[in-house]
């Protein structure tokens, strides 16, 4: 990522997973965005890059709330303390299933010992 950014532009680095622009809202703060699974996703299009889902700025002073759609910001609307606080509870809860979903299930490990001990007598 260049240290200085142009309004205007998604710079998205595949390397180490993350885009990063100016606030839309043109008070020039730097967004930063993890790339992943659980994430934000860009997808390149010829009439430019989507991100999803929205960028909501809820810790900069703007508080700006937007998607970015093949190359376009399109507004959305503010959210109140409370939501964000919500918001941010569904984004820990869907990390936390898809992470959780990943580990090897406990108990189909124990099944595959116990075969495993059951083949060599043990």
């Amino acid at each position: 990522m260049p240290k200085l950014l142009e309004p205007g532009i998604l710079y998205v680095s595949e390397e180490f997973h993350a885009a990063a622009h100016l606030c839309a809202c043109g008070c020039w703060q730097k967004v930063r965005t993890p790339l992943g699974p659980t994430e934000w996703t860009v997808r390149a299009a010829s009439r430019g890059p989507t991100l999803r889902p929205s960028v909501g700025n809820w810790q900069l002073p703007c508080k700006s709330h937007y998607l970015i759609t093949n190359g376009s910001v399109q507004w959305s609307n503010q959210w109140t303390d409370k939501q964000i606080h919500s918001g941010r509870q569904r984004e820990h809860a869907r990390r936390s299933a898809y992470y959780e979903g990943s580990k090897p299930n406990a108990s189909w490990w124990r099944l595959l010992l116990d075969f495993v001990r059951k083949s060599l007598g043990l």
